[in-house]
């Protein structure tokens, strides 16, 4: 299966394919850098998200038969460990072209399309049995036109404790992206999965690349982070 193609598409060396179009622009190279794709993708390797992604992967009860979209996929981590632990057919479309490199380069076996999924999805209605949202953003109506009627949508976000050490506390964010998403749909099943990894200067430094929230100014060389998500399985309606 391949993505909806209306217009005209690049695919790269590396195999991905590059759907967005000038007007999807809001800056000449939007979404992560090469800085934060690097970053986030070290800390990764660390094995620091790990527990992150178990808690994903538990909750999205992934198998070979299932169909999954990763919105604002990033680097491909989690979509690509996730096809890889399960062999589900998997899909990443992310707006930034060096993440959507990087994820091809790295986990072949998935479909990855440089898209602006703010905008559109670019597949056709009812093509998912999974979509997922981790930390990325959340587009409600089309998450619900591309997911089948017995499918499930994943949304994960940051809890308030997440990065602590780094930033201090943050909002809860549950009620209100179940707000966001009332109107399609209906809370199945929520948890909150945390982690604590001592981390080196050069990791914490790779924090500051990797993510986009403001971080405090006095910051240890080296330290303990507290990773922590607030993870929301929904059903459509």
């Amino acid at each position: 299966m391949t993505c909806e193609r209306g217009h005209s598409f690049d695919v790269a060396r590396s195999g991905y394919v590059n759907l967005l179009q000038p007007q999807d622009k809001k800056s000449k190279q939007p979404g992560d850098t090469v800085a934060a794709v690097s970053g986030r993708r070290r800390l990764h390797e660390l094995g620091v998200t790990g527990p992150l992604f178990s808690a994903i992967a538990e909750m999205a009860g992934a198998s070979a038969e299932d169909v999954v979209l990763d919105a604002g996929c990033g680097e491909g981590f989690y979509l690509g460990s996730l096809a890889a632990a399960s062999g589900c057919e998997g899909h990443g479309v992310d707006i930034s072209i060096p993440a959507v490199d990087a994820a091809a380069r790295k986990y072949p076996n998935c479909e990855w399309i440089v898209a602006n999924a703010d905008r559109a999805i670019p597949y056709a209605g009812s093509t998912f049995s999974l979509v997922m949202s981790i930390t990325a953003r959340m587009n409600a109506p089309e998450f619900r036109r591309v997911v089948r009627a017995d499918g499930r949508l994943l949304v994960a976000i940051p809890a308030p404790d997440d990065l602590a050490e780094l930033r201090g506390d943050g909002r809860d964010r549950v009620e209100r992206t179940i707000e966001t998403f009332g109107a399609e749909f209906v809370v199945a099943e929520q948890r909150r999965v945390t982690t604590r990894a001592d981390l080196d200067a050069a990791a914490v430094e790779d924090i500051r690349h990797a993510i986009y929230r403001p971080l405090q100014a006095n910051i240890a060389a080296a330290m303990q982070v507290t990773f922590s998500l607030d993870l929301l399985l929904f059903r459509p309606k």
